[in-house]
């Protein structure tokens, strides 16, 4: 499929301190209707764990020999849906010196941030990152290949991938074909659900909801192609954003700056700059062998600041201005009179 552009996001992986705005500006957004309640169109997930839905990157999904595969379906419990607490009775049933805070119903087994902050490997040396994650966008998307409706698309303007759900049926291969498992259903409506990278907020000049909201200046929004904006120096020039599983053939258009993390400790307590406390082999399972370069590229650029020296890229990641992390969507959204 082509488009005549493509829009991107570049997410830095060190500045993400799991937060969680961007979901609750997404949120906030777009899945308040009915049938959405389980729905995070945005997720933000402790790395290494299973994310949501529950063990997502062992399912399956993509591409195999230039045909898209079916993967496993994942269900609405591993999603994790929203659970009740007993609110009333505590806070306004005046039982509050009787009962506590509890899930009301049945007990949940997973939920969107189950595992979070708690990573892997042994104290002093444990780690973990957060790996803010949305549909990516493909410029070669599973989804599309699956659908024998031909109600998913790429938008011709921009590469943005919608649903039509006027002629959706509900059929969700879809959801068995994307390798990332960013594919929702609602059951109320009998349709598939994704993120579309906020495109009515972008055809007004705003950027991304999740992007705007970032208090850590973590998302970089524009088109691939346009050379005087962060997106192609990260991606082209620099080649230190790139893309969460590779492998699966999909060509996201959402990369990540891989995550540094601190120093090792050696045995001895003392501070070890050699070994890395992320493993490279866990990166590049997540990332692909790239990744190592990536952050050759980064170090590199790190130590000429640390020397005095000017570093266009370390200027980039830093983001003095917000504004200028947007490629030209920075409109203020106050400003828009919306449909």
């Amino acid at each position: 499929m082509t488009s005549k552009r493509q829009m991107s996001m570049v997410m830095d992986l060190n500045k993400c301190i799991g937060c969680h705005t961007c979901t609750v500006a997404c949120k906030t957004l777009w899945t308040r209707e009915e049938g959405k309640e389980y729905m995070l169109w945005n997720t933000v997930n402790t790395m290494p764990g299973m994310g949501t839905p529950k063990n997502w990157e062992n399912m399956g999904g993509g591409f195999k020999d230039g045909k898209a595969q079916l993967g496993k379906l994942p269900s609405r419990q591993e999603f994790g849906d929203a659970w009740e607490y007993n609110h009333k009775d505590v806070f306004y049933g005046g039982k509050g010196d009787k009962t506590h805070l509890q899930i009301e119903g049945e007990t949940p087994t997973w939920g969107p941030n189950w595992d979070e902050d708690e990573g892997a490997g042994v104290f002093p040396n444990s780690y973990f990152f957060y790996l803010p994650r949305i549909c990516n966008h493909c410029t070669n998307p599973a989804c599309v290949a699956a659908c024998p409706r031909k109600a998913i698309e790429k938008r011709e303007e921009d590469g943005i991938v919608v649903i039509n759900e006027d002629r959706c049926r509900g059929y969700r291969f879809c959801m068995e074909a994307c390798p990332y498992k960013k594919i929702y259903f609602n059951m109320e409506k009998g349709v598939s659900q994704k993120c579309i990278f906020c495109f009515p907020r972008l055809e007004q000049g705003v950027s991304n909801a999740c992007a705007r909201q970032c208090p850590g200046r973590v998302r970089f929004v524009g088109y691939r192609d346009d050379q005087n904006a962060p997106i192609w120096k990260l991606v082209e020039k620099y080649k230190v954003a790139i893309p969460l599983h590779p492998e699966r053939g999909t060509q996201p258009n959402v990369f990540y700056i891989p995550p540094i993390g601190p120093a090792s400790f050696d045995a001895d307590g003392d501070i070890d700059e050699q070994t890395p406390r992320i493993p490279d082999e866990y990166l590049i399972s997540l990332f692909g062998p790239k990744v190592l370069d990536a952050l050759d590229v980064l170090k590199a650029e790190r130590e000429k600041t640390k020397r005095g020296e000017k570093s266009e890229l370390m200027d980039l990641l830093i983001a003095y201005r917000w504004n200028e992390m947007f490629g030209g969507f920075d409109k203020n959204p106050a400003t828009i009179e919306w449909a």
